[in-house]
């Protein structure tokens, strides 16, 4: 899947790059996300997620941020199926944000959500659910649960893949 959310009724896949992330607080509104927030949830599995917290006008800093046992955590997404203009289909995602825990709003003021195990059939739809239902798990993970760490700002470059990414660096 393609990652930022090209909405069905989009006449361009530029949508996108706008779409990378859908608020919390207004995923059931926002035309961009609203129907797939109603029909077409899913689970984004991940290890780590990076944030960078910006030192001065021209330097910022990345940090990695995974939970404090290590494993997978899954996030909450959203995706959609979109025909372009010369009939190609094409999936895309996006993944839904909140306001940030204590330790991820040291360096950011949004983080993904994180979905607890116990939420994944409501999320997923197994369970039925009325919109606020599925609202109220959009919230922040415990900060305790979640470890973060300063890393290399290699991670800023999508050509560089590999384990060194994730090693702590000194600040």
């Amino acid at each position: 899947m393609r990652w930022g959310l090209v909405p069905y009724w989009a006449k361009d896949i530029k949508v996108s790059f706008a779409n990378i992330n859908a608020m919390a607080e207004t995923v059931d509104s926002k035309s961009a996300f609203r129907d797939a927030f109603a029909r077409r949830r899913c689970l984004v599995p991940i290890e780590t997620f990076y944030e960078w917290k910006k030192l001065g006008p021209k330097e910022k800093q990345p940090y990695a941020i995974a939970l404090t046992g290590g494993g997978f955590m899954a996030l909450a997404g959203l995706w959609e199926n979109w025909k372009s203009p010369a009939g190609e289909w094409l999936r895309s995602f996006t993944i839904v944000t909140c306001p940030p825990n204590a330790l991820c709003g040291q360096i950011h003021d949004r983080m993904p959500v994180i979905l607890p195990p116990a939420t994944w059939p409501l999320w997923l739809g197994e369970d039925a659910a009325e919109p606020e239902e599925l609202k109220a798990v959009l919230r922040p993970y415990p900060a305790e649960d979640m470890a973060m760490w300063p890393v290399s700002t290699r991670v800023g470059n999508v050509r560089n893949n590999d384990p060194s990414l994730i090693e702590p660096t000194m600040t």
